[in-house]
């Protein structure tokens, strides 16, 4: 899942070098921190967050699917 998430973001943004993800354990599933440069963090959000609303559905739909938890911070 965290290839997923990776593929994904690395295709939106400029300067896919600066991508970064961290994967934690949580008492509700697993938390995804995402961290890209400051140019790319309006990218990754889009207008009105409904780019991250859409990476939250394509990561929820997957965790479902495994019977997992995910949740996805966007950290600058």
């Amino acid at each position: 899942m965290k290839d997923l998430l990776e593929f994904v973001v690395k295709g939106l943004v400029d300067d896919p070098s600066e991508v970064s993800i961290t994967q934690e354990e949580t008492e509700k599933g697993i938390l995804y921190k995402l961290h890209v440069s400051k140019n790319d963090i309006g990218k990754v959000i889009g207008k009105k967050g409904r780019t991250a609303s859409a990476i939250r559905t394509i990561l929820k739909a997957v965790s479902t699917k495994q019977g997992k938890r995910v949740e996805l911070d966007i950290a600058e």
